[in-house]
């Protein structure tokens, strides 16, 4: 065992020199002997005096001497053991102090500000993992039953989908954020005045950036700056070509958990009000429903839309100035720039006008984003699944001119995409437009 000395011992009885000496000793000081204590006693000591009257019996085995060195083992031992215990009793108790041992008037104490003082790296952010059913759960083995027989059958056709009860949806609704692999700063770029050197062509809306800079914006960076919507103004919705009024862009910002976003323009299709809605889900997710003024006249004239702006569950929003004379353009804006318009909102649903939502919103994204820690979710046509088929579709329905049609086809070509075949699975499909029952799910993260 080592440890300081505690001096050297002249005699069988005799004291322990004193340390500074022996100090001295060590360190080159005086080189002389200690002087030699005398075991020589004149007396008897005053202890062993009392010792042979209480145990008069022990001195029968041996001397004073030995009995009193037997007595010093058998103290040292108890000692010993005393301290074993208070040890083993102070490693169970969370306490701040280390038990004292030398002396009742020393203490010794070991402070958690001592540890805090150390420099530690800061803790590693959180992030949602996502999760799994428990085993033997039904969604665990639901299968999709085989598609209609009559494809050309008209109509809703069914989208079966294992969903969790609205409960069990809810409490499973992620609290921490996704982690983001690349992007960590992404800012957009404004123009203004606008510079109208793109050779792609643009629009005061989105810009007119190159083909340089269309191209270097697929490059997913660290920090990035592209073109995008709302290329004007201080903020999207004001005085950027797709004006929204201030008291809808303030309950907008207040949007800051889920969002369920539609459009009609042109008056085309009639406003269907969602089904199967929770009380919650009534409470806590924002309906918003764009609108242009043909729109909210038809509503107005209805009967429909009041003075509360609202339809149902829906807030209607009208659009002012909107950028393209086509509404089917028009309205692909909050459908693809909602993280421009709710800034707040963590997760955004989109659904067609013509549509009606018969699950709770809860329910679709546990369904397609949390159960698959998913950043977005877009449903699959139910019939075409190549970019070349969908744009003769959209030819033969006159959705767009033909030329601008075939000027977008062309260029893809350019860039190199190909029919889809098998050959690109994982892939499942070419195209991404508006499919049944849902045409876009985006989930996005609040800063």
């Amino acid at each position: 065992m080592n440890g300081g000395s505690l001096g050297i011992r002249s005699g069988s009885y005799g004291s322990l020199d004193k340390p500074q000496q022996l100090q001295q000793q060590q360190n080159g000081g005086s080189h002389h002997l200690l002087p030699i204590q005398s075991t020589i006693r004149t007396k008897p000591a005053k202890m062993f005096k009392e010792k042979d009257r209480c145990f008069p019996w022990l001195f029968k085995f041996g001397s004073q001497r030995k009995v009193g060195m037997l007595m010093l083992c058998v103290i040292s031992a108890a000692v010993f053991i005393w301290v074993l215990y208070l040890g083993k009793g102070g490693d169970v108790q969370d306490g701040d102090q280390v038990p004292n041992l030398i002396s009742p008037n020393i203490s010794v104490n070991v402070h958690k500000q001592n540890t805090t003082a150390l420099v530690l790296p800061p803790p590693s952010p959180s992030y949602f993992l996502g999760y799994s059913l428990p085993p033997g759960h039904p969604c665990n083995t639901f299968t999709l039953p085989p598609p209609p027989a009559d494809k050309k059958r008209t109509g809703p056709r069914p989208c079966p989908v294992c969903y969790l009860p609205v409960e069990e949806a809810i409490a499973l609704m992620p609290k921490l954020p996704s982690y983001s692999p690349v992007l960590k700063n992404l800012t957009y770029i404004y123009e203004n005045p606008l510079t109208k050197n793109g050779e792609f062509g643009g629009s005061d809306f989105g810009g007119y950036p190159t083909l340089a800079q269309r191209t270097d914006s697929f490059d997913i960076r660290e920090s990035m700056s592209v073109h995008c919507g709302f290329v004007r103004g201080t903020r999207a919705g004001r005085n950027t070509g797709y004006d929204i009024d201030e008291v809808d862009l303030d309950a907008m910002d207040q949007c800051r958990g889920v969002v369920v976003m539609s459009a009609i323009f042109a008056a085309f299709d009639n406003i269907q009000q969602p089904s199967n809605i929770s009380e919650y889900s009534k409470r806590t997710v924002c309906f918003f429903m764009f609108v242009d003024d043909e729109t909210e006249a038809y509503l107005q004239n209805s009967g429909q839309l009041g003075e509360s702006r609202k339809v149902g569950v829906w807030r209607i929003v009208l659009i002012h100035n909107p950028p393209y004379t086509d509404g089917r353009r028009t309205g692909k804006i909050p459908k693809l720039l909602a993280h421009r318009l709710f800034p707040n909102a963590r997760y955004s649903i989109w659904i067609d006008g013509k549509l009606e939502l018969v699950v709770d919103p809860y329910q679709i994204l546990e369904r397609h984003l949390w159960r698959k820690n998913a950043t977005f979710a877009i449903s699959r046509h139910y019939k075409r699944f190549d970019v070349f088929i969908e744009a003769e579709a959209n030819k033969a329905a006159g959705k767009y001119d033909n030329a601008s049609i075939d000027f977008q086809i062309e260029f893809y070509k350019k860039e190199g995409l190909t029919p889809y075949t098998l050959d690109k699975l994982p892939i499942t499909s070419g195209r991404v437009q508006e499919t049944y029952p849902l045409s876009i799910l985006v989930y996005f993260l609040a800063p």
